[in-house]
């Protein structure tokens, strides 16, 4: 079982090693009880979208960790995955930047992943 930290970190190694770019990890548990942290990142289609969730959900389960819902995925402009701790955000940019989630949680500690992602 991992901890909320070990998996907000997986998600984002898996994320940077694939398409997503602008990966943005926030840490939320002080300012709301729905979760620990928060993973954005946007991706160029929504074909990508789809493979970033199935590679995430596919690694997660591998290291016992099941997705416990997913919203979006049909639609595919905006996919959420639920894992009670950890809320994964894939989006397309337009729609980023129309739900723009990183100013309506602009209270989230904004976690450095730069040792994660490295130099992308």
């Amino acid at each position: 079982m991992m901890t909320s930290q070990q998996m907000a970190e997986k998600i984002v190694e898996i994320i940077s090693n694939r398409v997503g770019r602008n990966i943005k990890l926030l840490k939320i548990d002080n300012i709301t009880v729905i979760a620990d942290y928060f993973v954005i990142c946007t991706a160029n289609t929504t074909t990508q979208i789809k493979n970033l969730c199935d590679e995430i959900e596919a690694v997660l389960e591998e290291q016992g960790e099941r997705v416990l819902h997913r919203e979006g995925y049909r639609q595919g402009g905006w996919v959420l995955l639920d894992y009670g701790c950890v809320i994964v955000h894939v989006f397309l940019e337009e729609a980023r930047q129309f739900y723009d989630l990183e100013r309506l949680w602009a209270d989230a500690k904004d976690i450095d992943i730069s040792a994660i992602v490295g130099e992308r």
